[in-house]
């Protein structure tokens, strides 16, 4: 039969067999190239490691990752778009990076919470990722030396400041080495025994039932509605009961195993959490970088507009500013400042000299790469 004779399924298996091919060549391209990066990655372990001496030698950069992820996306030429593009480079970094020293990250457990997924995002799935708690848990992890790095909610875009979180900084010695901003999008699960027909009784933590009341008054009016510890152990709970939901995300549903009855429920649909990556060391400039703060004034009229002025005459660009008391009395209040820019730059270096001046204390927490994905 000749090619103008064949029918329209025959042209259609043709067809596919060749872009198939084609796949499958760029395939093996992709897999040439990823084993030739991953040597690179053990070259540059190798070489750390024969000029570190004593000093066991640093792996990780985060400045170094966020410049990659930018590169990805200014050279991504669609129809994937930017972050899609990026986070495949993430997760390629990632276990090139295990190859060289796997990272350990302690986050805010437990295991399918929100902070997981930040981590995940953040470091890739290579990393070792380690539940705890409670944030104090993370800090002294961190402080301890026992987990390279933390994540820790810092805000939420619809509840406000994680002052725990706050907190924790002014006895700590980690620093900030980097943010993860998460768009949270809350799912309805359910589990293989539930008869939706009859949920009575609706499990999730405390935000989260906030942020989901519109859509639990429209379609769940008389449900009782659990706070829990959290949303994975809303999850967790499903198993056992045939007329109980959870609100959770998408890490929780893959791990215990449920159905999304409805999703995005959220009443905000912009809701996001941001999260700190905490960690020992400083940060080099990436050229697109944070800086957090903490600072302490003197009780007296005018302080805080003393204290803000130095930025807006040096042109710094306050990204939050957040008030604190002090825990020990010996200050009034604490202030939380980010700003954009990095401390090695020397508009910031001219700014923070100008702050010192009318404050009676000054902790630099950090600089560090802008949330990237």
């Amino acid at each position: 039969m000749s090619d103008n004779n064949q029918t329209p399924n025959s042209q259609e298996q043709q067809e596919l067999a060749e872009l198939r091919d084609k796949i499958d060549a760029i395939d093996t391209q992709i897999g040439d190239l990823i084993s030739a990066r991953a040597s690179c990655a053990q070259n540059v372990a190798e070489i750390k490691k024969r000029y570190a001496g004593e000093a066991f030698p640093n792996f990780y950069r985060p400045e170094r990752e966020a410049q990659v992820l930018h590169k990805a996306m200014a050279r991504n030429k669609g129809p994937l778009h930017d972050e899609e593009y990026a986070r495949l480079f993430r997760e390629i970094m990632s276990a090139c990076l295990a190859l060289e020293n796997p990272v350990k990250v302690a986050y805010l457990g437990p295991e399918g919470t929100y902070t997981q997924q930040a981590a995940l995002k953040h470091f890739g799935h290579s990393a070792q990722a380690v539940s705890l708690s409670a944030i104090d848990e993370v800090f002294r992890e961190v402080a301890s030396g026992a987990s390279h790095y933390g994540v820790v909610p810092v805000e939420n875009s619809t509840e406000g400041v994680v002052t725990h979180t706050l907190d924790n900084f002014l006895s700590s010695s980690v620093k900030i080495c980097g943010e993860v901003v998460l768009r949270i999008h809350h799912h309805f699960l359910v589990s293989d025994i539930t008869r939706t027909e009859h949920i009575s009784r609706v499990y999730s933590h405390a935000q989260s039932l906030s942020q989901c009341r519109k859509w639990l008054d429209a379609h769940f009016p008389q449900a009782e509605r659990i706070a829990v510890s959290s949303n994975s152990e809303a999850a967790r709970r499903l198993k056992g009961e045939w007329n109980a939901a959870a609100i959770a995300g998408e890490i929780a549903a893959e791990l215990y195993d449920l159905k999304s009855y409805a999703q995005n429920i959220e009443d905000q649909p912009d809701n996001s959490t941001r999260f700190l990556i905490i960690g020992s060391e400083d940060v080099g400039p990436s050229g697109n970088d944070k800086t957090s703060l903490v600072v302490s004034t003197r009780n007296e009229p005018g302080a805080l507009h003393d204290l803000l002025e130095p930025f807006h005459h040096h042109k710094i660009d306050l990204t939050r500013v957040e008030t604190r008391p002090s825990p020990t009395g010996t200050w009034n209040y604490v202030f939380f400042i980010d700003f954009s820019g990095h401390v090695q730059d020397n508009v910031v270096q001219a700014a923070l000299q100008d702050v010192a001046k009318n404050v009676s204390d000054l902790k630099i927490l950090g600089s560090y790469p802008k949330g990237v994905l």
